[in-house]
């Protein structure tokens, strides 16, 4: 049964609690493991792959079969429903949209004396994008993570991807990869893709930065390679948060926290709601679709450990349970949401108004569905093209302008104990370049 909490100060330590369940603990278990398999693999290369393969995933793999080819990438178009297939161009078209209106632009500006100051974005020569698979298929992950990559003008994309039944890429994701622009794809999952990615086989390439969710052993691995590689996020188990007043439909919002709940074990499913009989029907309105429910077993145990209803005083009440929550994903299911979201200051991503489920966010709206989990939304965003884009500084001084502030810079130079720093501005103080 769902719980209903009506006292603050019980509340608070609930959702501190949920906002906790991590898996350091497993963590602190696994490390040793996720650091051998990045030692070996950045020893031994595919060798190690293949090894790890059939370790872990009880796969066996030659070295023609990491790389996907050309001809299973054809037939993938033929093994997914039209239905299936205009879905996933419509989803990419949307995301597409939204992701080109976030690029950020190179500027210049000139100051007096000659200054020119600015900022120049370019993208990352190679992005690895990790696309959980086995036995699901995520094709929403493939479209979130590569076609921000593509709009960054990523010049080498690849994919790696767990093989599934005989050894085999869910067509599924073959076809959003495709239709995002990437077809350089390997059949290698866990912490083994992973190190691939960060260090280079001789099958797959090194790369500059990792995204994409994982298991634990990934998102383990992306930690430790973090600096030799840069990394979007770790992902920790996802979470909604529903603030709800009496203008919502209960049949929904509990549609909604399963949404949630069916995701995993650990995601948290939560409302806040200042209207209790809003809170009691939503709880029996989960129970009953829980029933039949195709992922009963798991779905159940996530709302059982991470579920929870909280009554609270007011909607301004529930505002700041959130804020201290920082969810991943909020929704905003009330009468006027836009008057609420002025008090929102930490959410992934907000869903506002009682027809918009997160499902829609999920897949198809257009922005990122790669969120800071477990309260990072309090200091990190979604990914984006920023995300494969990185910015250098421009300076440029005159002769003039640096004559001008010569000697500030030399005081501080000195007064840091660095002679060589403010020689290197005597020296053209004193002998200016006749030709500038």
């Amino acid at each position: 049964m769902l719980r209903i909490i009506t006292q603050w100060v019980e509340a608070q330590a609930e959702l501190r609690r949920i906002a906790s369940r991590t898996h350091d603990d497993m963590m602190m278990h696994k490390e040793a493991t996720v650091r051998e398999v990045l030692q070996t693999v950045r020893r031994q290369g595919d060798k190690a792959l293949l090894h790890y393969t059939e370790e872990f995933d009880q796969k066996i793999l030659s070295l023609e079969d990491i790389r996907v080819s050309g001809m299973e990438l054809d037939a993938a178009y033929q093994q997914v429903s039209k239905e299936l297939l205009d879905a996933i161009r419509l989803a990419a078209q949307q995301i597409e949209a939204f992701h080109r209106q976030r690029i950020p632009r190179s500027w210049v500006q000139f100051e007096a004396d000659e200054v020119v100051l600015g900022k120049r974005y370019t993208p990352v020569d190679c992005a690895g994008l990790y696309v959980p698979g086995g036995k699901a298929a995520y094709p929403s992950t493939v479209l979130m993570n590569a076609i921000p990559a593509k709009v960054a003008k990523v010049s080498r994309i690849v994919i790696v991807t767990p093989p599934g039944p005989e050894n085999r890429v869910n067509p599924a994701v073959l076809v959003a990869a495709q239709e995002a622009g990437v077809q350089e794809i390997y059949r290698v999952g866990g912490s083994q893709a992973i190190a691939a990615l960060a260090y280079g086989t001789e099958t797959i390439p090194k790369v500059d930065v990792i995204t994409g969710p994982g298991n634990i052993y990934v998102t383990l691995a992306k930690k430790l390679v973090y600096g030799t590689v840069g990394i979007d996020s770790l992902a920790g188990p996802s979470e909604v948060l529903i603030i709800a007043d009496s203008s919502a439909n209960p049949a929904h919002i509990a549609a909604d926290l399963l949404a949630q709940a069916e995701h995993d074990a650990m995601a948290a499913a939560i409302l806040l709601t200042p209207d209790s009989v809003l809170a009691r029907q939503v709880a029996t309105e989960v129970e009953r679709q829980l029933i039949d429910h195709p992922r009963h077993l798991m779905t159940e145990k996530a709302i059982a450990h991470y579920g929870l209803i909280v009554v609270v005083d007011s909607l301004d009440a529930a505002t700041k349970l959130s804020n201290e929550f920082a969810p991943e994903h909020l929704e905003l299911e009330v009468e006027d949401p836009w008057a609420l979201l002025d008090q929102i200051r930490h959410a992934g991503a907000i869903f506002l108004g009682c027809s918009t489920p997160e499902a829609v966010g999920d897949y198809l709206a257009g922005p990122n569905h790669t969120l800071p989990t477990s309260g990072a939304a309090r200091y990190a965003s979604p990914l984006g093209v920023e995300t494969f884009l990185k910015h250098s500084s421009l300076i440029q001084y005159s002769p003039i302008a640096l004559q001008k502030v010569g000697q500030a810079i030399q005081v501080l130079a000195q007064a840091e104990g660095l002679p060589s720093h403010a020689n290197s501005v005597a020296l053209r103080v004193e002998n200016p370049d006749p030709s500038e």
